[in-house]
């Protein structure tokens, strides 16, 4: 049977992204397969191809984008903990010393 591009496309596109999320990772190429009337081994050597090419969906485009913006947001807020706890660990050191003395 012959598919078009179009569908193999999307149907690669609902795996990915069925895959990227813990909770519906398992079992997606299966039922992926089942909701549009495909063999689950088509749809498994697509999506085999599609990983092996590099090539990024529309979908995973968009994961990275989102992923990014989350990365970056944690890292400011680690940075400004990070300088926080700096100036905290400089004040009790200086007071420290003064009870020392």
């Amino acid at each position: 049977m012959k598919y078009t591009d179009e569908l193999k496309a999307r149907a690669v596109e609902l795996v990915i992204h069925a895959q990227a999320d813990p909770e519906t990772a398992n079992g997606a190429i299966t039922r992926v397969a089942n909701e549009l009337g495909l063999s689950k081994e088509t749809l498994r050597v697509w999506v085999r191809k599609h990983k092996d090419s590099g090539k990024t969906t529309p979908a995973e485009s968009v994961d990275l984008e989102a992923e990014n913006r989350r990365l970056r947001a944690e890292l400011t807020e680690a940075k400004r903990a990070n300088e926080m706890l700096r100036q905290a660990s400089a004040f009790f050191a200086a007071e420290l010393d003064g009870q020392s003395k």
